[in-house]
């Protein structure tokens, strides 16, 4: 069985202490803390992402996409990758996981997420501008 986003926010909106709501061809999902991740089922998978800041706010990119590509291996079931949305490069948190998984897998990749997005901004802070520890 494939999910469908129908069945996918009836299955996370149980989820004490997330919002989630249907937005065109995904779900927005938002957590306790205000962290919101997008969700669409994209043929066989399902993927899951947040923005974490604009390109235009990184003081080197060089010395951040090092520090990502050295610290990758840290954070469990997330990738960090440059997207374009609406003609400015953003950096975004991702997983993904075949469209057919099971509910606690679903669960866990979003848990995952939010929990990874923050570490993400804790950790590459130093690499923002206007941003003080």
């Amino acid at each position: 069985m494939s999910w469908t986003l129908e069945q996918l926010h009836g299955l996370l909106s149980g989820r004490e202490g997330w919002q989630c709501k249907l937005e065109d061809d995904s779900l927005l999902i938002t957590n306790a803390e205000g962290l919101e991740a997008y969700l669409a089922v994209a043929g066989e998978q399902i993927i899951v992402e947040t923005l974490l800041f604009p390109a235009t706010q990184v003081t080197d990119s060089t010395a951040l996409n090092d520090t990502i590509l050295r610290t990758h291996q840290l954070f469990p079931l997330t990738t960090v990758a440059i997207s374009k949305i609406n003609g400015d490069d953003y950096y975004i948190a991702f997983g993904s996981l075949a469209a057919g998984s099971k509910e606690e897998s679903v669960q866990i990749e979003v848990e995952t997420l939010f929990r990874n997005t923050e570490a993400f901004l804790d950790l590459y802070q130093d690499h923002l501008q206007g941003v003080t520890a």
